[in-house]
């Protein structure tokens, strides 16, 4: 029998299995070693602390690189922390990494970011490795045919100490993506996702690792796939994988970290033989979704699995739960916290926020696109809008095209890097009561501030958004 992909890069990483082999216990968890480590302030303190108070060093400095980004404030880096929870954690992951000698690129540095935004973006991420951050979206990673995933606190503790972490095997998951989408160039990969998220609900992906097939990907940029293996957490999967191709292999070259020339050369070569599942390879779990008449998608509800078409109405709670009585009470709370009526057409909605940005969609590409429904336009006077590049290096690239000054023409702001508006964890939180126009990825209650109404769309659907003041089709647009 063949095997997948992520059974290949599980396979070749795997340090002790003896769970499976000397007891037959097949839900034992295995060791696996770990290539790559990201690490940011906020899940990292506790870790650090722990490897002080016992003693221990960090097994491979090397292997890990650093970022500040959750807690930045992304409108005035000269000004001085107000937070003073804030202030200690980028304080002290700067502190540690200097005791532990981990390279970081802290808020000084010009290549500061939203950690799964540099990793790629410097080369850290490579095919075929495993990768770990005490993040939940480091699933973003899988789109370069990387083992991809978010740990917690002491897991981290675990890998600095021995770059490796004791895991249970998950299972199979392969998602085919079929179709050609009219209007393509206004179907973007996150609404590909969120569609995917909609059909399997945010727990179908549980205890495996989709892997995303077909013709569909293999059209999409690295920007576009790193949408949507960011999202497969968002399914309930513990990572998402691409297998990598020529797309991939062009994205590297060049890049910090990654191999030089030569070096390159050989692995592409190997990448290319064994970096994909074999045709006779068996999945636990397949689906297939055509992808044809995609809409637009908008979230309506609490969860990113309440998702609708742009051209729909918000649903009542039994049509959205098909007779599950868990999922009509979710509904039913979901509608009274997004103070929404079912039957409302989604380009009723009028939102008080837009934010571009997060590391689901603040790479230049998003910046690009939202930038050619925004030129030449004035945001709404009812809107306050920002975009928020998911770098400096994004932020300076885009620059050097103009954006910004397109974007601050339209009325937008132009911001530092950081996670910004995805979570409530820095100054750019949402009062309670507005409703924002999201390219982030979760829409939970409270994610971006008390009492804050999140609604979750591609770049270029908030950017019309912000213009309007409302939800609209942005098919009708471009």
């Amino acid at each position: 029998m063949g095997k997948t992909l992520f059974e290949k890069v599980w396979d070749s990483h795997v340090v002790i299995d003896d769970g499976n082999k000397n007891t037959g216990d097949t839900n034992a968890p295995s060791l696996i070693y770990v290539d790559r480590h990201l690490v940011h302030e906020v899940t990292s303190p506790q870790a650090f602390a722990s490897l002080k108070q016992s003693g221990r060093q960090v097994r491979h400095p090397e292997l890990t690189i650093a970022t500040t980004d959750h807690n930045v404030s992304t409108e005035n880096r000269t000004l001085p922390i107000v937070d003073s929870v804030s202030k200690m954690q980028l304080e002290t992951l700067t502190r540690n990494c200097k005791e532990f000698g981990i390279t970081i690129y802290d808020i000084n540095s010009p290549e500061q970011g939203i950690v799964h935004v540099i990793g790629p973006e410097l080369g850290f991420t490579l095919p075929g490795t495993t990768i770990v951050c005490g993040d939940s979206h480091t699933s973003t990673h899988g789109a370069f045919g990387a083992l991809a995933f978010g740990i917690g606190t002491s897991e981290v503790e675990h890998v600095l100490a021995t770059q490796c972490i004791w895991m249970y095997k998950p299972k199979s998951f392969l998602i085919k993506i079929e179709g050609n989408p009219r209007k393509s160039h206004a179907i973007t990969s996150k609404d590909i996702i969120l569609k995917i998220i909609r059909k399997i609900g945010t727990d179908g992906g549980t205890g495996t690792v989709i892997e995303y097939r077909g013709d569909v990907i293999s059209r999409l940029s690295m920007e576009q796939r790193m949408t949507i293996c960011n999202m497969s957490i968002e399914g309930g999967a513990r990572a998402g994988l691409i297998a990598p191709d020529e797309t991939t292999f062009n994205y590297l070259k060049g890049r910090r970290y990654a191999p030089k020339e030569t070096e390159l050369e050989g692995l592409i070569e190997f990448w290319t033989a064994n970096l994909k599942s074999d045709a006779n390879a068996k999945f636990d779990r397949v689906e297939t979704i055509n992808v044809t008449d995609l809409a637009p998608q908008v979230t309506w509800g609490t969860n990113p699995s309440m998702v609708a078409d742009i051209t729909d109405s918000i649903p009542s709670p039994e049509e959205f739960a098909q007779g599950n009585e868990n999922k009509r009470k979710l509904a039913v709370r979901a509608l009274e916290y997004m103070n929404l009526e079912p039957g409302t057409p989604l380009t009723n909605l009028h939102v008080d926020r837009v934010f571009i940005g997060s590391c689901t969609n603040s790479r230049l590409e998003d910046l690009i696109e939202a930038s050619l429904v925004v030129k030449g336009r004035k945001v709404s006077t009812k809107v306050r809008a920002m975009v928020v590049p998911g770098s400096q290096k994004v932020k300076s690239d885009a620059e050097k095209l103009g954006l910004d000054t397109v974007f601050k023409d339209s009325g937008f702001e132009w911001r530092e890097s950081g996670c910004s508006m995805c979570l409530g964890m820095n100054p750019d939180i949402l009062l309670p009561g507005e409703r924002c126009a999201s390219t982030s990825n979760r829409n939970f209650e409270g994610r971006q501030g008390a009492g804050g109404r999140t609604h979750l769309v591609s770049p270029i659907m908030a950017a019309a958004c912000a213009l309007e003041g409302h939800f609209v089709d942005v098919r009708d647009w471009l």
